[in-house]
């Protein structure tokens, strides 16, 4: 487990500089195409990386069976050969391309505001009082909320443990920053961090609530599709019998499913971005899958679920993509890299979110029944495609 969080861990944090790459690489009027093809690249990655034990074990007959409490050879050499993948390309980046230093990407910032008449926006400054305040809230609204969870169900659930007490861990933050706040000590990387994560542009705390509900549905998908198609669409349980293990087959494929589309709807994102905009072209995406979620539940034969997939595949390449040129085109040069790593904060609070309380709603509100999760994912799209309305943009 501790390998993984470092693996994950390391993913992520070799992942946000290459979205900032792509805002500074790229004049605005490509980065809905800069980002559309890291959509593309993720899609095409994304299935060979399923495929890839089957690969060694039918191409090069590598075995597929271990012992008991054993990982297969096919499985060990596919994470060797992902690993070597992305050094490779991470590498190639850095080795192959020119990056414009922080002087030059500050003459381009200054170009496009007195060309466009558009002023950055101005820096807010939080006083050690607000810091205080918003301290003292977050500490004690963790506290008592984790304290009522605790007695209300006995004992406090793990996942829900860790998003209560991020909530008080997040108030201390706040009562240090404010205590460093009153002694003017502001020049440490911390308080930094502290001080843009307040002064978020508009746009970025707009898209922040849209990138929030619009991957609580994947997260939910990712948990629980195998339950609820063995479930729902071939009525087994049992883990052990035939008609589990077709489900769980299936689900398979239509995860195949929706990464291919993906593939494509990332080709077809920049001619929607071409003939409408951003907002509107991630709005329709966001539409897609949500019905594409909800139709889970409402489509009795599981072939057919393949298009609900194809909805999902669209919603997927759309995240990936879109809220990113959209947030670059709205942030200060200098900040893009941080603020691109504070935007991942709206990737993990819902994971964290999802991994708390789908498992208390399927069995204390849906009798047990998983299918309902991806319902609840798709109304969560259907609410973050409303709220992308909401985003301020030029674009």
């Amino acid at each position: 487990a501790g390998m993984l969080w470092i693996m994950d861990a390391s993913i992520n944090v070799s992942m946000e500089p290459f979205r900032a790459f792509v805002g500074d690489m790229l004049p605005k009027k490509q980065r809905a195409s800069g980002y559309a093809m890291q959509s593309f690249f993720i899609g095409v990655g994304s299935v060979v990386a399923s495929s890839l034990p089957w690969m060694m074990s039918n191409w090069l007959n590598i075995d597929n069976t271990a012992a008991a409490g054993e990982l297969p050879d096919s499985v060990k050499f596919a994470f060797y050969a992902g690993g070597l993948v992305f050094l490779a390309a991470v590498l190639w980046t850095v080795y192959t391309t020119k990056e414009y230093s922080p002087k030059e990407l500050s003459e381009f910032e200054k170009f496009e505001a007195l060309h466009h008449s558009k002023e950055l926006e101005p820096r807010q400054v939080k006083t050690a009082k607000r810091y205080y305040q918003a301290g003292l809230f977050w500490l004690g609204f963790g506290l008592i909320l984790s304290y009522l969870l605790y007695h209300y169900l006995e004992q406090l659930d793990k996942s829900l443990a860790i998003l209560t007490l991020g909530m008080v861990v997040f108030g201390v933050c706040q009562l240090i920053a404010g205590g460093l706040s009153s002694q003017s000590k502001t020049k440490n990387g911390f308080s930094q961090i502290m001080a843009d994560l307040y002064s978020m542009p508009a746009v970025m705390r707009q898209l922040a609530a849209v990138q929030f509900f619009s991957w609580f549905p994947f997260f939910a998908m990712w948990t629980y599709t195998t339950a609820a198609i063995t479930s729902h669409h071939y009525n087994a349980t049992d883990t052990s019998s035939l008609a589990f293990n077709q489900g769980a087959d299936w689900v398979g494929v239509l995860f195949s499913t929706y990464n291919l589309t993906a593939v494509f709807a990332a080709i077809c994102i920049p001619i929607v971005v071409r003939y409408s905009n951003l907002r509107i072209a991630h709005m329709i995406n966001l539409l897609l899958g949500g019905c594409g979620f909800i139709s889970f539940i409402l489509i009795d034969n599981p072939v057919w679920l393949i298009a609900s997939m194809i909805a999902v595949g669209f919603a997927w390449a759309s995240i990936l993509s879109i809220p990113y040129a959209i947030l670059s085109n709205a942030l200060p040069v200098k900040k893009m890299g941080l603020y691109m790593g504070i935007f991942n904060f709206f990737i993990v609070l819902p994971q964290i979110l999802a991994a708390s309380i789908l498992g208390i709603l399927i069995s204390k509100v849906f009798d047990g029944q998983p299918i309902y999760s991806l319902v609840v994912g798709g109304a969560s799209m259907l609410l973050a495609a409303v709220l992308v309305l909401r985003v301020k943009t030029n674009n």
